[in-house]
């Protein structure tokens, strides 16, 4: 991989050819699946994520994992700045993306049966939760924009394939779920638009990891992770969110882009 990384540019900045980035995601996801196996054998927790100790065991340690792993990455390239400092804004409008966001996120929150667990199990999942989202938004909406952007695609192109990209590598779920991992795919593909859109917006890779957190937070706390659950209907609110946004994303499409 080291040929594929290219030389170091003059602000002290690797490039990354699209072979060596597929190198990268592909360790990534082999850090959080087998690392995943490890753990569980090793401290032989249960299979879900009932218990604080299932969540620490079964996702801190695969998902802290992979942070360092992606954090490690982007400080061997160089790309602090561009990762976290995104210098191509978007009109104001895009503002309301977030806002969407975070209005159906605080709906889809199943605070009840989160109450019932204690504080310890919700911190835990919080922890977690975050881990997933600074770790994906800095592998695809960081690493993965960069690379786009350095090979000369247009913005719409990065938008499209880093998206791409980041719904593709979900179709590892298959192993678990089977043919639902593509419908899956598709779904997590229009997320990572939204957090592309995020990033863009706020000019900085700091609050799409944040909101991409949060809004795992919010699903997992609505779904059977919990002991006994029955369905939450505040989860629609998730599904809320992918609807609004994308009316609003498809009415106001040609005026995302400042003009030049």
């Amino acid at each position: 991989m080291a040929a594929d990384v290219g030389r170091v540019g003059r602000t002290g900045e690797r490039r990354l050819s699209f072979a060596a980035f597929a190198v990268i995601v592909v360790a990534y996801l082999a850090i959080i699946q087998i690392g995943g196996r490890v753990a569980h054998a090793i401290w032989d927790s249960g299979d879900g994520f009932t218990t604080t100790r299932d969540v620490i065991v079964n996702m801190w340690v695969p998902l802290g994992a992979a942070f360092g792993f992606t954090y490690g990455v982007i400080a061997f390239l160089g790309w602090g700045r561009p990762v976290f400092h995104d210098e191509r804004p978007v009109r104001r409008w895009v503002w309301a993306v977030p806002v969407i966001l975070a209005v159906c996120i605080l709906l889809a929150i199943d605070y009840a049966d989160l109450g019932d667990q204690g504080i310890g199990f919700v911190l835990a999942l919080l922890v977690a939760t975050q881990l997933v989202g600074w770790g994906e938004e800095g592998m695809f909406r960081g690493v993965g924009v960069q690379v786009f952007r350095a090979h000369g695609f247009t913005e719409g192109k990065v938008a499209l394939w880093s998206s791409v990209v980041f719904g593709a590598v979900h179709l590892t779920n298959a192993l678990g779920s089977g043919g639902q991992a593509v419908q899956q795919a598709v779904a997590v593909s229009f997320a990572g638009y939204i957090f592309y859109l995020v990033r863009r917006v706020s000019r900085s890779n700091v609050l799409n990891s944040v909101l991409h957190g949060m809004f795992d937070f919010a699903l997992l706390s609505g779904t059977a992770i919990l002991v006994d659950q029955k369905a939450y209907p505040g989860s629609l609110a998730g599904v809320l969110a992918y609807l609004l946004i994308a009316v609003l994303v498809i009415v106001r499409r040609k005026s995302i882009e400042l003009r030049r």
